[in-house]
Order: structure tokens, then C-alpha cells, then sequence
């Protein structure tokens, strides 16, 4: 099997930037692929078509690898609602543009979501708060946009619970067939929006149903 440095070869000698970006997608396809736990570093220097010594030039460690993509995809997450909602005409629209720019990365690239929701880290617990520090700041960035009048504690736990659903929904959406078929770029943002408006409404119908104490209806 050709390596993923092979299918394409480089036309030019590439800088340590680009080079650090090739070796960050490579890794992310191999993590997505076998987890982090049956991923190695010679595995990545040999699909990245380098040397080990070069690989560790640039990370030092495996679990240093890994922890710089996921909050690589945190912070691309993180910025694309922040500019999706940043001129949103209200509550509702700020919700649906929020969970489409986070469903058009998910379509686009799936394999750094299952490197972001991969459990399997073999006990490790760097990587466990590496993967919690992404789920706070995304709970962070949602707070803001559930504007219900509700006290902060109150609007927190809602957002936490936001985030919970689209990451379930998330889930449950790479490990069907029809995301592992989905290849059109076309397709791809079609279903972003679809996913987008299908999560959205169940979120808005229970963003409504919200009271700002604790008493029943």
C-alpha cells in the first residue's frame, strides 16, 4: 500500500510550516482511522514519507501530536460560530447558523471529528483533559447564545446540554453508512444543513419550553 506522501508527491521542497500542516493531516487520517492508541509515530513519518528524527523535530511526543489536533479543531469550531452568529437577527437564527458552521466542518472533515470524540486513550489522563478543556470551551462558546433570561448557573447546564446533543448527534452520524458514502463537496453542505436544521429544531423546541425558575408549567 502506497503511503499518502506517495499518491501525491510534493512539487517543491515544502517550509517547516507546511511541512508541520502536512504532518498534522496525516496524523489526523491515521487517528481517525486506527485511535490513538493503535497509532504510532513511525506509522506517521512513514504516511507523511519523512523520517522519524524529522516527525520528532516538530512534536515531540505522539500525545503531544494529538493534543495540538484537538485544539486545532476546537479553535476551527470555535471561530467559524463565532463568525457565523456575529450578525444573527435573534435567538433562533443564532442557534441555526451556529449549528450549520459547526456541521459544515463536520461533513467536510469527519476525520478530525473522530479524532476528537475517540475515547480510547488508554487511561491517559493528559489526553482526557485535553478532550474536556474542547468540550468546555465549546460549552463557553455556546453560553452566550442561550438567551432565555435565565440566571447564569441556569444557562450554563443548558448550554453543556446544547453541546451534549450535537455531539451525540455527531456520533451517531459518522458511524452511519450514509456518511462514510458521502463524497460530493455539493452533498456535503446540503447535509450540513439539513443535520443543521434537523438538530436546531429539537434545540429551539426546548429552548421555548424553558422557564427561568424552577417551578413546573
Amino acid at each position: 500500500m502506497n503511503s499518502l506522501a506517495e499518491q501525491k508527491p510534493p512539487s517543491k521542497r515544502l517550509s517547516g510550516e507546511e511541512r508541520r500542516a502536512q504532518l498534522l493531516r496525516v496524523a489526523s487520517q491515521l487517528f481517525a482511522r486506527q485511535g490513538f492508541s493503535s497509532t504510532t509515530m513511525d506509522e506517521v513519518a512513514e504516511q507523511a514519507g519523512v523520517t522519524k528524527p524529522l516527525l520528532y523535530q516538530h512534536f515531540e511526543s505522539k500525545k503531544a501530536l494529538y493534543i495540538e489536533l484537538v485544539d486545532e479543531i476546537a479553535h476551527r469550531v470555535l471561530k467559524a460560530v463565532a463568525i457565523a452568529t456575529a450578525n444573527a437577527k435573534g435567538p433562533r437564527e443564532q442557534v441555526e447558523l451556529a449549528l450549520r458552521a459547526y456541521f459544515e466542518i463536520l461533513v467536510q472533515d469527519t476525520d478530525a471529528f473522530r479524532l476528537l470524540y475517540d475515547r480510547n486513550h488508554g487511561g491517559d489522563d493528559d489526553l482526557g483533559r485535553a478532550v474536556r478543556r474542547v468540550e468546555h470551551a465549546l460549552v463557553e462558546g455556546v453560553d452566550p447564545l442561550v438567551d432565555a433570561g435565565l440566571d447564569e448557573r441556569h444557562r450554563h447546564l443548558i448550554a453543556a446540554a446544547m453541546v451534549g446533543m450535537t455531539e451525540g448527534a455527531s456520533i451517531s452520524w459518522m458511524d452511519s453508512d450514509y456518511a462514510k458514502n458521502l463524497d460530493d463537496h455539493d452533498e456535503r453542505l446540503a447535509e450540513a444543513q439539513r443535520l443543521a436544521s434537523r438538530v436546531g429544531g429539537l434545540m429551539w423546541a426546548g429552548l421555548r419550553a424553558i422557564h427561568t425558575d424552577d417551578s413546573p408549567a
